[in-house]
């Protein structure tokens, strides 16, 4: 048989290997561990967080075992998320890089190629860079049955008991003496005795169960001086709807009722908080080799009414409806895209808190929607020729989920419950705004949520249409640190036991940190602190941080990344200054971060079009009476207008002026001034900035207005 490289029109291909997955792990753990009486450190999870918790106990001298909840180790690293959402690939160090160098291994042998000849170091992308680095010796993209494998074999080498399929029991098998855990119980009746716990769950069931603060949902912006959390409709512009999409069942019928997981409005304001999740789905290894493909089977409770709002859509002009990420022995990594896709969008609110059997549920009803989705997309008629083609060119590859049917067991739990320790990882860490002072880890990866919900908004001319609701895309400027008191509780609720995956931390900023390398690190760290705690006879809380670093920087954690700008924070500016995030906004403007330097989290700029109407007002409102300069700040760029008219005005009189930013600032390189006015005993100013009539991009970054003696 030839061996060859072969692409669909879209550049993505996949065949399968035929990989014997039972048989490799049947090898690695032949047998059920024994129970010992106590361990150092009890781990519950099965993630690729729990894997390297325990590998680092392991190598710290200390006792370990895992309790899984699932019987496959990895999470979603051997789940179908091959397609590594890697940032900033400097930062990630320790275990964690450990596993993408020994997957490379795995793929140097010609025997890991079954039906695809070793391509060259770039004939797999990956995400943000190279899927086969030769020069690092790591592998970015992969198949899940070998992910899985890379952890079995962690387990077997460092000879860690592993219990499979051992569901904590959540009411009442935490048993704790005062502010420490003792023992976890599961529902088989297994007790496990330890000194610390770590929960690497992505549900965070242990935390919950012990009593410990969480969260669910999103923060409001203003609780932690946020710009991307809460509710966004402003922001969520990438995977909308092409055109207009009708939300009634009988189109033009209010009276009919809506279609599926569609609101009849939008719950709350930008920026205010609520309780809902972002969605989940199932990543796909698809595979058009028929040598290895399974097709796709109508469900049988196929019900073809949840569908309608995808053939809607496709009347609209969707065109696209999933990524086919290419992965080794031309399988893929099938993820959400476009606004119908794989995301199933509502589904999954009762999912952090739900029992046992209600995610069970919620996990088939994920599966289902999927099954009908590709089966959709291959076979009915309402469904364009052209698309059914391309998709009947695809199935699941047989070789992989060889247990579930050839789909994932794992489902993509973005985001379920999130710790609330003492100290709260949110966007203004990620954007350096505020201090980091004990960083365990790093993560680079974009502020990142998935559509939250759908609801019916309206068209320019006034006609009901369904609008998605969520989803936030925004780059935090680079690779940033992540503080040590994000994996811990606090002291007085839990003092033995650390959260390395729902961490404590905000909706937006776990939007960037929930990355599988990211996980892994934090394992590590958890591990590490766990062990020494234990050797200094402390709780975690109190372990001197510089202790802490020293021995992660010995075990190859990356800590710090030196190239980032320092940023130009408000709040050490002079007390007159407000960034733009507090201006009264009318128009649509779009939030910038890129072209530094710029105050706090970015600036506001008009795109370009649709002028007439824009305009961005600071109001100040406790200014002393007096004589001020008042001033503005933009970052230059050659696409910049040379005639962005400013207003400022007061009680007392007015200035107006127009604005060169195509010019260099001349205040600090950041500010330039519109001229003075006085304000009276009223206390207030306001400075105005319009985009109408302009001749480039309109920038608006911060104000200020300071007092002139």
């Amino acid at each position: 048989m030839k061996k060859t490289l072969f692409a669909t029109v879209a550049g993505f291909c996949a065949t399968a290997a035929l990989f014997a997955l039972s048989t490799s792990l049947t090898s690695v753990r032949a047998e059920e561990p024994a129970i010992a009486n106590e361990y150092d450190v009890v781990v519950y999870g099965g993630t690729s967080a729990a894997i390297t918790t325990a590998v680092q106990t392991k190598k710290m001298g200390k006792t370990v075992v895992v309790v899984s909840p699932d019987k496959h180790l990895g999470g979603l690293s051997s789940g179908g998320l091959g397609a590594t959402d890697s940032g900033n690939r400097a930062v990630i160090g320790g275990l964690s890089r450990e596993f993408y160098h020994r997957l490379w291994l795995h793929y140097q042998n010609d025997d890991a190629w079954t039906f695809q000849e070793m391509p060259r170091q770039n004939g797999i992308p990956g995400q943000g860079g190279r899927g086969i680095d030769n020069e690092t010796k790591t592998m970015w993209v992969f198949e899940p049955s070998v992910a899985e494998k890379v952890f079995e074999d962690f387990v077997a080498e460092y000879k860690i008991p592993v219990f499979k399929n051992e569901r904590l029991d959540r009411e009442k098998g935490v048993g704790k003496e005062g502010a420490s855990i003792r023992s976890i119980t599961t529902l088989s009746g297994k007790k496990f005795v330890g000194k610390m716990f770590i929960d690497a769950t992505y549900e965070g069931d242990l935390m919950a169960a012990a009593g410990v603060s969480f969260t669910t949902g999103r923060e409001p912006n203003a609780k932690y001086g946020e710009t991307l959390n809460g509710i966004q409709v402003r922001n969520a512009i990438y995977h909308q709807f092409e055109g207009p999409v009708d939300p009634y069942v009988e189109r033009g019928n209010p009276e009919s009722g809506l279609l599926p997981f569609v609101n009849a409005k939008i719950n709350g304001a930008d920026g205010e908080g609520d309780d809902r999740i972002q969605a989940y789905n199932l990543r796909m290894c698809l595979t058009n080799d028929k040598r290895n493909m399974a097709p796709f089977e109508k469900p049988e409770n196929y019900d073809e009414k949840q569908y309608e709002i995808l053939f809607r859509s496709i009347e609209a002009g969707q065109t696209i409806f999933t990524t086919f990420s290419p992965m080794p022995n031309f399988k893929t990594d099938s993820n959400n895209n476009k606004a119908v896709s794989t995301d199933y969008i509502g589904g999954n609110y009762g999912y952090p808190n739900g029992t046992y059997e209600e995610r069970e549920a919620i996990y088939q009803a994920h599966l289902n929607w999927q099954k009908g989705l590709m089966w959709t997309l291959q076979n009915h008629p309402r469904v364009p020729e052209k698309i059914r083609a391309e998709f009947q060119k695809w199935g699941l590859a047989k070789d992989e989920f060889v247990d579930n049917g050839n789909w994932s067991h794992q489902m993509y739990i973005r985001e379920a419950r999130r710790l609330v320790g003492d100290f709260v990882v949110s966007e203004r860490h990620l954007r350096y705004l505020d201090d980091t002072p004990r960083s365990v880890g790093m993560g680079s990866y974009n502020m990142d949520s998935h559509h939250i919900q759908r609801y019916v908004d309206v068209t320019a001319d006034g006609k009901p249409t369904v609008r998605n609701e969520g989803d936030v895309q925004v780059n935090p400027g680079g690779p940033y640190p992540i503080d040590y008191g994000g994996l811990l509780p606090k002291k007085a609720e839990c003092d033995n036991l650390l959260v390395p995956v729902c961490v404590s931390c905000t909706h937006i900023a776990f939007g960037s940190i929930r990355m599988e390398p990211v996980f892994m690190i934090l394992g590590q760290s958890a591990a590490t602190a766990a062990c020494l705690s234990l050797d200094a006879k402390v709780a975690p809380q109190d372990l001197p941080y510089e202790t802490l670093k020293a021995r992660l920087l010995e075990d190859g954690q990356v800590l710090e990344y030196g190239d980032r700008p320092k940023p130009i924070r408000a709040s050490d500016l002079p007390a007159t200054t407000l960034d733009s995030n507090k201006a009264t906004v009318d128009g649509v403007w779009v939030r910038g971060h890129v072209t530094r330097p710029f105050v706090d989290d970015g600036y506001l700029h008009d795109d370009n079009k649709d002028k007439d109407g824009k305009s961005v007002r600071f109001d100040f409102n406790l200014l002393n009476p007096g004589v001020y300069d008042c001033r503005v700040s933009y970052s230059t760029h050659s696409n910049r207008a040379t005639n962005v008219p400013v207003v400022a005005k007061s009680a007392l009189e007015t200035v107006e002026t127009t604005v060169d930013q195509k010019a260099k600032p001349a205040i600090d390189g950041l500010f330039v001034s519109i001229g003075k006015i006085k304000v009276g005993d009223d206390k207030k100013a306001s400075i105005e900035i319009f985009a109408k009539g302009t001749n480039g991009h309109v920038i608006v970054d911060a104000a200020q207005m300071i007092p002139v003696k």
